[in-house]
């Protein structure tokens, strides 16, 4: 299981009542428990005082990607998973979690969401390595269940390939999720890419202008913008990309690669940027080098929260 550097001053997430080992027991007996669970979640405001805002992306394995740092299987082991997600949740400092309806459902019946800002990962269907990768269909959450549940948001991946004619009905699609969302008051965040085929592999251009282009595609999806949010990659030249848009932006982690002091900083760089309010990042924060998910949380949170959250987390939040 998962190292980690728990404060015991830190109120513990999940309920003595359920285990993991438990879940699947409530969904053989008690699955209408799920949705009792949902109406009854204590809620937050989207963002705080700071307007500033920390989720744990937890979205991947429905898509097929469950590697991380080349280990092909990391994300494998649900117990595993959510075990390091609760870990993460229970930090000072961690707003919330992005996940598909699997992922929060558990979340939600092991306690770890109350007073959490809860993201619905909305289409899935570009699985991983397939041939219909860059179909990036709705498969996942609906606008109308993210509102009957009460849950603060979704998410869209929007790839644009300009050679792939099957480009337009997902961006269709992501147009009409930004709509309906917003005529429900809720987040739409929308992740987009300008994406090739290279080699039989889906690429996204994380250069300055693709994703620039990108932006202005984004931005333009939905009958209203007035509750969109954006969900980029760190880039080169992140200011000029960043006048591209007013609209808030929350950064991606991606699959960490190289030594994780480096991506702190340039996490650390980028959030200096107005329009950047914070991170969505999974993969680098649940799986450390060192295993240690608590500290990694607490590196991120003191990035995104500043130097008083970072002194409230105390000794838990060193490098």
């Amino acid at each position: 299981m998962t190292t980690t550097q728990h404060d015991p001053a830190v109120e513990p997430a999940v309920s003595p009542t359920v285990r993991v080992a438990d879940l699947t027991e409530i969904r053989v007996r008690e699955p209408g428990r799920i949705a009792a669970a949902w109406a009854a979640r204590r809620r937050r405001p989207l963002v705080r005082e700071d307007g500033r805002m920390l989720l744990v992306a937890a979205d991947h394995p429905a898509r097929g990607a469950l590697g991380v740092r080349g280990a092909g299987a990391a994300m494998a082991s649900r117990s595993d998973l959510l075990d390091r997600l609760v870990t993460a949740l229970q930090r000072p400092g961690v707003d919330g979690v992005l996940g598909t309806p699997d992922i929060l459902d558990d979340l939600l019946l092991l306690g770890a969401l109350d007073d959490k800002v809860a993201i619905g990962s909305m289409n899935r269907g570009g699985l991983q390595g397939a041939s219909f990768e860059l179909d990036d269909r709705f498969t996942a959450y609906t606008a109308e269940e993210i509102a009957v549940r009460g849950i603060d948001g979704g998410k869209m991946l929007t790839r644009i390939c300009l050679e792939d004619p099957g480009t337009v009905a997902t961006l269709e699609a992501s147009a009409h999720a930004v709509t309906e969302l917003a005529e429900h008051r809720l987040m739409a965040m929308v992740e987009p890419f300008l994406s090739t085929r290279e080699g039989g592999r889906v690429v996204n251009q994380l250069d300055p202008d693709s994703t620039i282009k990108s932006v202005h595609i984004a931005a333009g999806l939905g009958a209203s913008s007035a509750y969109t949010w954006l969900k980029l990659p760190v880039v080169d030249e992140l200011e000029r990309v960043m006048d591209a848009t007013t609209l808030p932006t929350l950064l991606l982690g991606g699959d960490p690669q190289g030594d994780p002091q480096d991506t702190y900083a340039s996490w650390g760089r980028a959030l200096d940027l107005p329009a950047v309010r914070g991170l969505v990042v999974g993969r680098a924060l649940l799986f450390p080098p060192d295993g240690d998910v608590a500290a990694a949380v607490d590196i991120a949170a003191g990035l995104v929260h500043g130097s008083a959250q970072s002194s409230a987390q105390g000794s838990g939040a060193g490098a």
